[in-house]
């Protein structure tokens, strides 16, 4: 099997994977299932286009390895975090206000939306294998990717820990989390999701003939997109202004939207 012909099953895997997942969805009554199975599926992917030899390509190398674990830590911790919300009963308000928009159509309206999934999908566990293959010896670009990977993962789960505890506590029913990390960013889980995406370009990015290697660049590029202007802070910021608009409307104007950076007056 050559590069192209397992990209080509992967992609059918994860489309294959994210139908599933709308069956469980509209079985379950809870979206969350769907960012279960998208977790999963990238995490499986990114790990099979890392380490599964190729015909015109070779075996697994040490940086595919360090590509796999990567991206392994990463699956089990964001699909291991969802699950638990999701099993509790928990749902994410994105797709709630979706469900509510969409109406009569919702079936297959999720259903688009979810295959749509599958395909940024791709982008990512792509972005994960050019890095996987790139040519030569490990060295401080590998090194310098493991730093930002763990502080991503590592500053991902300790915001959603820090919202978890927030949430759980008594007297904050109403209120907007805005300490810890969310003194710092609005969004500071999708900030360090978005850094989990750029810790691909440093392994993989080349300057000496590797093409390829400028296909890390596509899954950060796109992260950012997603999360700041389509399907991350628009919705999730909607839902906010509507369940707490007094609240929310003053966070907005002493936080950032996504990067922790203390605001200054009359900056977004």
């Amino acid at each position: 099997m050559n590069a192209l012909q397992l990209i080509v099953l992967i992609a059918v895997a994860l489309a294959l994977l994210m139908a599933a997942a709308w069956r469980i969805v509209l079985k379950a009554g809870k979206a969350g299932w769907a960012d279960v199975f998208w977790s999963a599926g990238i995490g499986i992917g990114a790990i099979v286009l890392a380490l599964l030899p190729l015909a015109d390509a070779g075996g697994p190398t040490p940086r595919g390895f360090l590509v796999a674990a990567i991206a392994a830590v990463w699956a089990l911790r964001l699909g291991g975090y969802i699950l638990a919300r999701t099993r509790q009963g928990g749902d994410d308000p994105r797709y709630v206000q979706l469900k509510a928009e969409w109406g009569d159509r919702y079936q297959w309206k999720l259903f688009g939306f979810l295959e749509i999934q599958a395909a940024a999908a791709l982008v990512l566990v792509g972005s994960a294998m050019a890095a996987a293959r790139s040519p030569g010896p490990l060295g401080w670009g590998d090194a310098l990717g493991v730093v930002i990977a763990a502080l991503a993962i590592g500053g991902e789960a300790l915001s959603d820990a820090q919202l978890r505890a927030f949430r759980a506590t008594p007297g904050n029913e109403g209120k907007v989390c805005d300490t810890g990390l969310w003194g710092l960013s609005r969004h500071p889980n999708y900030f360090f999701e978005w850094l989990v995406w750029l810790a691909y370009v440093p392994i993989g990015l080349r300057l000496d003939g590797y093409a390829w290697g400028w296909a890390t660049l596509l899954a950060p590029v796109m992260m950012y997109w997603l999360l700041v202007h389509v399907s991350g802070i628009p919705p999730l910021e909607a839902h906010m202004l509507r369940s707490r608009p007094g609240p929310f409307r003053d966070y907005q104007g002493r936080v950032r939207a996504f990067w922790p950076i203390p605001k200054r007056r009359g900056t977004a």
